[in-house]
């Protein structure tokens, strides 16, 4: 027994010594683990782009929308989008201009693409609230918005529409001037070749699939290969043709729809709105008609020179010169909408294209739209604005400069009191309609993007009743609609 009490003694010893190790090993690698994952933590904490918006952070209020309150309305987000798409175009804002000699587009993408607070409001603007927001920066907004959305659903199956968060606009403008079509052109085929090969896809092969864009649509229907040709041909790319395109500016494409310019207002509370639309209702408004751009000497068929001399020539009319050197500064939020808050009717003419960021500006301000032709408004906003259009606007119909009339002011004379109260009235109810509320905070009002939601939706539930009855989706999904632009036969008198 005593010789066996050795190598008793040294099996436990050597028993000590193992269980000492395990217990060793264990405690450094909790250690480690603990280090690694702080580690890890300050380096996800640091992978911030340059306009401090965590990457790939989702906002959603919660994770499992309630399926009978969101019946129909599930929204599906490609979360799985690569960042070469979206967050990696915001670690290149330096290279995104506003389209014109400014500075790039960085300090705009701050608090959700609002931009900068506005801290000087002149008196003119309400306390909060209010941002200098790019008219460029709409995907941004909507996608921060999307994060929020009451019904965004992680379950692909339980969705109605299918959201492409593709910064379609930032990309564009990287490569708009690029002599290199292939170049211009690769982010689009990219993107669709990922899309078609996702399971989502073949669900209805891309009609229930849409994305939003910070420009206006024609930039993404290049129909040439010459390189002389405006824009990218995104729009024209066979898959791309089975999605629809949220957009500032619609083209006559039946699969393009418009949606609001984002304003600088973006309310928190639905207080914020009833109070802003309370003191639109209560300004005194000294100036018959305004008018707030830039003449267009190089477009022969522009009407502005001939806007802008009768608004010089009149003693009720306020001119906003925006040109270079004008007499007022349009990139100063407070000054334009002191303007508009002081005149009955605001003129908007066309400028580059058919729309103009202005109108919502001037509504925004309970300025009674002056509009010259339907592209500009009226068979554009059809989810955000009223199919009877001398409700909240005044329409004047010039196809081009020669037809522009002796006298706008003796026509906005011509309107009756009552008819103006009541056009003033509908355009300020229709603020809520018009404005991307903080994303942060729910509103019991319905805004701009709940809007655009609900009529993407109710376009594709009408593709799926197609499907139901039997009937080819492609017919008439994706074809011109020229009665975009095309002006009414009749002009009913305001």
């Amino acid at each position: 027994m005593e010789k066996l009490l050795p190598a008793k003694c040294s099996q436990e010893l050597w028993f000590g010594v193992l269980i000492s190790f395990a217990l060793c090993f264990i405690l450094l690698s909790f250690d480690y683990s603990t280090f690694f994952s702080v580690n890890n933590l300050l380096v996800n904490t640091q992978q911030v782009d340059p306009i401090g918006i965590l990457k790939n952070q989702t906002f959603s209020i919660t994770d499992q929308p309630s399926t009978e309150s969101c019946s129909g309305r599930f929204v599906y987000m490609h979360d799985d989008l690569p960042e070469k798409f979206n967050h990696d175009l915001l670690k290149n804002c330096k290279y995104l201009t506003r389209g014109t000699d400014k500075p790039n587009l960085c300090p705009y993408f701050e608090n959700f693409g609002f931009g900068p607070e506005i801290e000087n409001n002149e008196g003119v603007l309400a306390n909060e609230s209010w941002f200098s927001t790019n008219q460029f920066l709409l995907e941004f907004i909507f996608h921060n918005k999307m994060k929020h959305y009451e019904c965004l659903t992680k379950n692909s199956t339980l969705a109605s529409a299918v959201y492409v968060p593709f910064y379609a606009g930032l990309d564009a403008s990287l490569h708009l001037w690029d002599s290199n079509l292939t170049v211009r052109d690769s982010s689009a085929k990219e993107l669709v070749d990922w899309l078609s090969r996702k399971p989502e896809w073949k669900k209805m092969w891309g009609r229930d699939h849409f994305l939003v864009a910070g420009r206006i649509s024609w930039d993404f229907r290049r129909q040439t290969d010459d390189v002389s040709d405006w824009g990218s041909k995104l729009r024209w790319l066979p898959e791309s043709m089975n999605m629809s395109m949220l957009s500032v500016e619609g083209s006559s494409w039946k699969n393009d729809y418009a949606i609001p310019y984002p304003t600088n207002f973006h309310p928190s509370k639905d207080i914020e709105l009833v109070q802003w639309q309370d003191r639109m209702r209560k300004l005194e408004r000294p100036y018959l008609f305004t008018f707030a751009g830039a003449p267009r000497p190089d477009q022969q068929s522009s009407i502005r020179g001939k806007i802008i001399d009768q608004c010089l020539a009149s003693s009720t009319c306020k001119l906003i010169d925006c040109s270079s050197g004008g007499n007022i500064d349009c990139d100063n939020p407070a000054s334009v909408m002191r303007v508009f808050q002081s005149s009955v009717y605001c003129l908007q003419p066309g400028g580059d294209s058919y729309t103009r960021r202005s109108a919502f500006d001037s509504i925004l301000a309970g300025c009674i739209p002056v509009f010259f032709h339907p592209g500009t408004a009226y068979s554009q906003y059809l989810w955000h604005l009223p199919k009877n259009h001398s409700s909240y606007s005044v329409f004047i119909p010039v196809r081009e400069a020669k037809d522009v009339p002796a006298s706008i002011e003796e026509i906005l004379l011509g309107i009756s009191e009552d008819k103006e109260f009541a056009m003033r009235e509908e355009v300020i109810r229709l603020i809520p309609n018009l404005v991307y509320a903080d994303p942060r905070s729910r509103l019991e009002t319905a805004d701009a993007f709940d809007l655009a939601v609900k009529g993407i939706l109710e376009r594709i539930e009408d593709v799926r009743e197609v499907i139901r009855e039997g009937k080819d989706p492609s017919i008439g999904f994706a074809d011109e609609d020229s009665y975009k632009y095309t002006f009414p036969q009749t002009q009913e008198q305001a």
